[in-house]
């Protein structure tokens, strides 16, 4: 795992087609924006646990 600290407005590439950009942090509270092809799929993580759970059942 990698860990980065980035500050408002700075990104990080994950490839050369998905790019994550801050967008707002603040006092824990920290707001990203992901662009993306249209055939990645991006979900949040407690939604993907329970897809996972629904799926061992």
């Amino acid at each position: 795992m990698l860990v980065l600290g980035r500050k408002p407005g700075e990104y990080v590439m994950i490839g050369e087609n998905i790019k994550v950009k801050v967008v707002k942090s603040d006092k824990g509270d920290l707001r990203f924006a992901i662009e993306a092809p249209r055939d990645v799929s991006i979900v949040r993580g407690e939604i993907y646990e329970a897809r996972i759970a629904a799926e061992g059942a």
